[in-house]
């Protein structure tokens, strides 16, 4: 069931085909998710209460690496993409390997492009793409005191040197 939701772009075309035959209304958001914690899970169900389908971006292993740095991801890709899978509210799981999921959105065309309040509502990616076909861009609170970034400080200052 988990490894089900895991969905290449072609796989997600045909689910996207049947959602909208049956007027889901369907909710996209993006992110590396490299150390799945409480901050991730709380944000994604909040955007899963937005719509009828969550589609979740994923960031590859590579495109993680140019944004993030040589030393990450921590977990691979098929690590983060089952943890996401597994979680209830998500119904797909598409990784990209591009460093925006500009091309992902433009082949969804989601109702609803979701990121966290730290994103500049203007400077969303995709946005322009979601409100072309009348989709709206929403903003929602994260989780405080969870990040990734400082989750990996917190285990690297507790490692000896």
């Amino acid at each position: 069931m988990i490894r089900a939701k895991i969905r290449t772009v072609d796989q997600l075309r045909r689910d996207l085909a049947v959602w909208r035959f049956r007027e889901r209304v369907v909710v996209f958001t993006n992110g590396c998710f490299d150390i799945l914690h409480l901050g991730h899970v709380e944000y994604l169900a909040r955007a899963r209460e937005l719509g009828h389908i969550l589609v979740v971006g994923l960031n590859s292993d590579e495109s993680v690496r140019r944004l993030k740095g040589p030393d990450r991801p921590v977990n691979s890709v098929v690590a983060r993409a089952a943890l996401l899978a597994a979680l209830s509210f998500v119904d797909a799981v598409t990784v990209f390997e591009e460093d925006t999921p500009y091309e992902l959105i433009r082949v969804v065309r989601p109702d609803i492009l979701v990121k966290g309040k730290d994103y500049d509502n203007r400077e969303i990616v995709g946005r322009d793409i979601v409100e072309s076909h009348g989709g709206r861009v929403i903003t929602i609170d994260l989780t405080e005191g969870f990040s990734t970034t400082s989750l990996i400080n917190k285990l690297s200052a507790g490692l000896p040197k």
